[in-house]
Parts: C-alpha cells; structure tokens; sequence
C-alpha cells in the first residue's frame, strides 16, 4: 500500500529537524491570475533560459541572459518566430551567447508555440494558468510533442521556472516512487505518467498542498524508503 502523505511529511520533519526548516525550503507557486499577467515574451524567454541550462551550468546562462534579451528583441514571440537563418546565423556568431545550433533553432519553434497557445487561449499565460494540476503531465507531454527541446525535464522545470504548480520527477522523487512500487524506472510512457499522476493527486487530496511542495517534500525523505 502506498504510504500516506502524513508519513511523508513527518519523515521530511524528521530529516530536517523541524516543520520551519521543511517549509523553508518549499518552492513558490503562483496563482491563476498571477500566472495570466505575465506576458507572453517572459514565458518565451524563461522556456529557452530552461533549454540553454540543460547539460550546462545554470548560473554560466543566466550571467549571459541580458545579453540573450537584447541578442533576441526581448522575446518578442513574433519576432522570434520570424526570425530568419541569417538571424540565426548572427546569433551563432555573437561571442556573448552561448553558441548552440539545435537550442537556438528551437526558440523559433516555441515562439510559434507561444503565438498558437496565445491565439486559442488569450495568451500563453492563460493556457499555462487554466491547465489544471491534476493532469500536469498532460501539460508536459503537450509541450514536448508540439514545442521543441522541452522533453526529459525540461518541460516540467520551465513550469516550476515561471511558478506553475507542477511536481517534478527528480532523482530523489523517483527514488521514493520506485520503492513505493509506483514505477520502476523514469516514466516516459502514458501509462506510467497516469500511475505517477494519480498518486501526487492522492497525496494532493490528502495534504491539499500545491504539487510543488508535496514532490520537495518527497524529495527530503528519499533515503528513508531505500
């Protein structure tokens, strides 16, 4: 039987000395209508921030990121989305950025991502805010098949970079998920994503915490179950 989040939670105690020192660590999720205000560009500019720091340093990109701003008209999703090979081209040459071919030809892809999500829904914002968290891993999934480089955790940790409510599959989270029996390696099939959904939305129902700070405190308790 699945352990329940109580004893989740007073393992994560356990292990950090104190409720204060568990809740100091929690991530911030934003609410719906803090999610909606942000514009479109800040969603463009922190999904290609997340795919640059894949396999890289994270603090190496965000010391180049004004230079990135500038390099790329503040994200604008139109004009990134416009963006020709000869812009590209310059990019690759812009000694201030970092120069990766595959990650630079994605923001081209997204920026029509976030204009499409923009046109159905009002704006990315929207479409991000309105997904609800009982299937975050449908939003995932959704990004990763119709957006570019956002697959593995890519997708899942731009949500938790603009401060959508997501759980996320990290070492530590897997770690209590394999030996609770949930699954027995990273879930990449449908099936396995649902299996690892429904059991963050029993511990959701059971705490009514946001999904950010049930997985952090999951992750706390990971050599408890080893």
């Amino acid at each position: 039987m699945l352990i329940g989040f109580d004893e989740v939670l007073k393992t994560a105690v356990l292990h950090k000395g104190s409720l204060k020192a568990v809740k100091a660590e929690l991530p911030i999720a934003l609410t719906v209508h803090e999610l909606e205000a942000q514009s479109d560009a800040f969603y463009l500019s922190a999904m290609t921030r997340r795919i640059f720091r894949a396999g890289l340093k994270h603090s190496v990109i965000d010391a180049k990121w004004p230079a990135f701003e500038r390099a790329l008209n503040g994200f604008n999703p139109m004009a990134c989305a416009m963006m020709s090979d000869d812009k590209l081209d310059e990019l690759m040459a812009n000694r201030e950025l970092v120069r990766h071919m595959g990650k630079m030809k994605s923001i081209r892809i997204n920026a029509a991502l976030a204009l499409e999500k923009a046109r159905e829904h009002g704006s990315f914002g929207a479409y991000v805010a309105q997904w609800p968290g009982a299937n975050i891993v449908g939003l995932w999934t959704e990004l990763k098949k119709q957006g570019a480089q956002l697959g593995g955790m890519s997708g899942s940790r731009f949500l938790r970079l603009v401060g959508k409510d997501t759980f996320l599959l990290t070492d530590d989270v897997l770690a209590v998920l394999k030996a609770q029996g949930v699954v027995n390696k990273m879930p990449t099939s449908q099936k396995d994503l649902a299996l690892v959904q429904g059991v963050f939305n029993d511990w959701q129902v059971q705490s009514g915490l946001p999904y950010s700070h049930i997985s952090r405190i999951v992750s706390m308790t990971a050599a408890s179950w080893g």
